[in-house]
């Protein structure tokens, strides 16, 4: 895999030589120009030598909530009064540590839940050329799960019946009974997925699993990785002998460290006690897996973007149709779902329908996991019900609002699902009902904002980070994220003008109904929202 073993020459010296790529391209028998395509592409290389130290703050809303700007402006600070020669200063998209908010990134490791005290002190030790610890997580979710249906015990029980039953339309059956959709947002019915797979005639299939969650606020697979790997797998393999897949791939974003450790460690396990490998759980089939890591990028989190990475490509959105069920990796039939719908899986054969229907509430099925940051006083992620309403999550679950202040809004999932007034809080988390409410259920990626935010600020932040993030593929996305920033920060600066009402209209309706991939798709959903939820603010600052 070329961008493997790109990171193993990065790791070698620090950044991918010239020379380097050369003899790469030599080997792999693939021509240069491909490979220093890829080798620029990514934000997690490096083609120049890496500075004496490299502090990144995360620019995206929010860490910007929880005052990463004032931060930034302190380390700037600071660096020019030491004369930190050889010190870059800058930002980075979300780096998934939205709950220890601000967030930094200090010579590629990722430092959060620390004081603005704590971070200077780690960015003077950086300065000064220090070696620094890179920071390990504990987990926030707090068990038991009741996802878990191994609870300590001895686990894989739901493989193992498999290995025996081979009753693999039976386990469609149940998975489309159960209604189990795609919780990394996009809500696709997993059996029917499955199912797809498996009616297809290939003599090669695979089992992807995508954990890059890179989407601004999102960090429940994070923790799901870390305290319940053994489902992530088990799901895995169970799609892999369902529908005759030998092989899976977990892609997992790069700065996830504690995550790719416990998702290797968990596979060897699996492989040791016989779970993974020739004989699949005593199946008689062939079934494994690995880590991929990504090499950065928040499109990587579109399926075909993330097939591309691992094929050794630029990661860049491919024309559907065809879908990945039937040419996916290599060209070949393949499975993709999130970390939360494969953890899912196990404990939906082994406690049953009437179990998993019961886990909801307010008219909904099944469990949720979801991650609230923001303006809370106890951000973190927790698995929910299905149905539990987003004012639940934030007054009962997180302690309700940073020094009691009144909510003004919420982000029911990052940026992509826009922002709602307080005076939705009371919609359940479910995906035909916030669809029905103009919005999306998405990854449960909530944010709680506080009066005396600027909407039309924060609109501007979330579509910038979608600018940036853009692969630059397809014109409306490309040309269209910038004409859409240029509009909002003309805004901003007291420049509005009337007709720019239908300039965004008209730019929000061309790219939804033209690009290429998700990300074009939803560039406009925070100014929308915003024209739709919060006009009087855009009002002010056009008659402004």
């Amino acid at each position: 895999m070329l961008c493997r073993e790109l990171y193993e020459i990065q790791e070698k010296y620090g950044y991918i030589p010239e020379k380097e790529m050369k003899d790469l391209a030599r080997r792999n028998n693939v021509p240069l120009y491909e490979v220093y395509g890829v080798a620029t592409f990514y934000p997690g290389y490096r083609v120049t030598p890496p500075p004496k130290a490299q502090i990144n703050i995360c620019r995206d809303f929010p860490c910007h909530l929880r005052g990463a700007v004032k931060l930034r402006d302190k380390i700037e600070e600071m660096v020019r009064e030491v004369g930190g020669e050889g010190v870059v200063v800058g930002g980075v998209s979300c780096l998934g540590q939205c709950d220890g908010a601000p967030a930094v990134q200090i010579n590629d490791a990722s430092y959060a839940r620390k004081s603005e005290k704590e971070i200077l002190a780690l960015v003077q030790e950086a300065i000064a050329g220090k070696k620094l610890h890179e920071q390990h997580f504990e987990p926030m979710a707090k068990g038991p799960f009741k996802s878990d249906p191994y609870e300590g015990g001895e686990k894989y029980g739901a493989l193992k019946a498999l290995g025996q039953s081979k009753d693999y339309d039976g386990i469609i059956k149940k998975l489309k009974e159960a209604g189990l959709r795609g919780m990394g947002g996009a809500g696709f019915p997993t059996g029917v997925k499955w199912d797809g797979v498996r009616n297809c005639k290939s003599d090669e299939k695979y089992i992807v699993c995508n954990a890059d969650e890179a989407e601004v606020a999102t960090f429940k697979d994070r923790e799901i990785m870390k305290s319940l790997p053994h489902l992530v797998v088990e799901g895995m393999a169970i799609a892999g002998l369902v529908t005759g897949a030998t092989q899976g791939y977990i892609y997992i974003r790069h700065e996830y460290h504690d995550q790719i450790h416990s998702m290797n460690e968990e596979i060897k396990r699996a492989r040791e006690a016989g779970i993974l490998g020739a004989n699949c759980a005593g199946s008689g089939q062939r079934y494994d897996m690995e880590v991929f890591m990504s090499p950065g990028g928040y499109v990587q989190g579109e399926e075909s973007a993330l097939l591309e990475a691992i094929e050794g490509k630029r990661g860049q959105p491919r024309v559907k149709p065809p879908f990945p069920v039937f040419v996916g990796l290599y060209g070949k039939p393949t499975v993709i779902n999130n970390v939360e719908t494969l953890a899912y899986v196990a404990p939906i054969l082994i406690k049953g329908m009437d179990w998993w229907k019961a886990q909801g509430k307010n008219g909904c099925v099944g469990l949720k996991w979801i991650g609230v940051s923001g303006h809370v006083k106890k951000p973190g992620v927790f698995e929910v019900p299905m149905g539990t309403t987003y004012r639940e999550a934030i007054f009962d679950l997180c302690g309700g609002m940073l020094g009691d202040k009144p909510i003004k809004a919420f982000a029911p999932s990052g940026p992509s699902g826009g922002f709602l007034p307080a005076s939705m809080l009371d919609l359940p988390m479910d995906f035909q009902k916030m669809s029905e409410a103009g919005s999306m259920l998405g990854s449960g990626a909530i944010v709680a904002i506080a009066e005396g935010n600027d909407m039309v600020e924060l609109a501007l932040n979330a579509t910038q980070f979608y600018r940036n993030e853009s692969c630059g593929k397809c014109v409306p996305c490309r040309v269209g994220s910038q004409k859409m920033v240029d509009v909002i920060y003309r805004v901003m600066e007291g420049k509005g003008k009337k007709d720019d009402y239908e300039t965004i209209t008209r730019l929000s309706d061309t790219m939804l109904m033209t690009s290429i991939c998700g990300l074009g798709q939803v560039v406009a959903a925070p100014i929308d929202s915003v024209v739709k939820h919060f006009k009087p603010e855009l009002d002010a600052k056009i008659k402004g």
